[in-house]
């Protein structure tokens, strides 16, 4: 379970479940010089299985279905279908309870709060993925921390930037080191040994923005120094962070513990 997965709708949908919660406990009729029962005490009432009851299990619904795969199904509907059902019927039957107001009562605080309430899950059911206010990410994503060099600590000088003679250049790691021409000479631009054993990898694509992904089926993750023994494995229900890509299908995956590595296969993924 990953928090970073929901939605504004469903913190939409948490507050409309907390908002029912107050009312189940509230007078839902009212009547002047008498103490009316709650939805919990009030016997032969339906409103408590129609209302109350049916809201809870939607709301339920409704935030499961973000933590499971869109395969997965109950009766052949996926599990926010049948919270949308069940959401609506919820409002649907709170509706009616206020029409249908015995002449001699008034309506309580319970049936006002409870109408309110089930009529925000139902919108953000129905429509809470076509409006873009509530379709963004309740909680945004971190923004991934700037990684030192190979080496390097933060505050350090950075390469061609240290003492030595001035525009000195550091010379990368198991790489041979190049002659120093003389004063006032030409160096020799010739071809190094790296030049011809080392491809360059992709660059990272420009106007990337990182998100949080799931894979259908267990997939390897490689390191990033291109070994062929993969460093972990990323599990289907679990969400990654997708910190760079390479190419138009490889990733750079971040696990929960912290080890980044390369996703060569991103079909089927499902983003957050």
């Amino acid at each position: 379970m990953n928090i970073r997965s929901l939605t504004r709708g469903d913190g939409v949908v948490i507050g409309a479940a907390a908002l029912l919660f107050i009312a189940s406990f509230l007078d839902f009729y009212s009547a002047t010089g008498a103490d009316m029962p709650s939805a919990w005490s009030a016997e032969g009432s339906l409103v408590l299985p129609s209302i109350f009851l049916i809201g809870f299990v939607a709301v339920g619904l409704l935030i499961a279905a973000r933590f499971q795969p869109e395969s997965r199904k109950v009766l052949g509907l996926p599990l926010s279908a049948w919270g949308t059902v069940l959401a609506v019927s919820a409002a649907w039957s709170a509706l009616w309870s206020l029409i249908t107001c015995p002449a001699l009562l008034d309506l309580g605080a319970g049936s006002i709060l409870a109408f309110l309430a089930t009529l925000a899950l139902a919108g953000v059911a129905l429509f809470g993925s076509k409006v873009p206010a509530l379709a963004g990410q309740l909680v945004p994503d971190p923004k991934p921390a700037a990684v030192p060099p190979y080496g390097g600590q933060p505050g350090q000088p950075q390469p061609g930037a240290g003492y030595g003679y001035p525009g000195a250049q550091q010379t990368p790691y198991g790489s041979t080191p190049q002659p120093v021409p003389p004063y006032g000479g030409t160096p020799n631009p010739g071809p190094g040994p790296q030049d011809s054993q080392q491809t360059p990898a992709p660059a990272p694509a420009a106007d990337f923005t990182p998100f949080w992904f799931a894979v259908p089926v267990a997939r390897p993750l490689y390191g990033e120094d291109g070994s062929p023994s993969p460093i972990a494995e990323l599990a289907p229900g679990t969400w990654y962070l997708a910190v760079e890509q390479r190419g138009a299908a490889t990733l750079i995956a971040q696990t929960q513990d912290g080890r980044r590595g390369v996703l060569n296969d991103t079909s089927g993924i499902q983003r957050g």
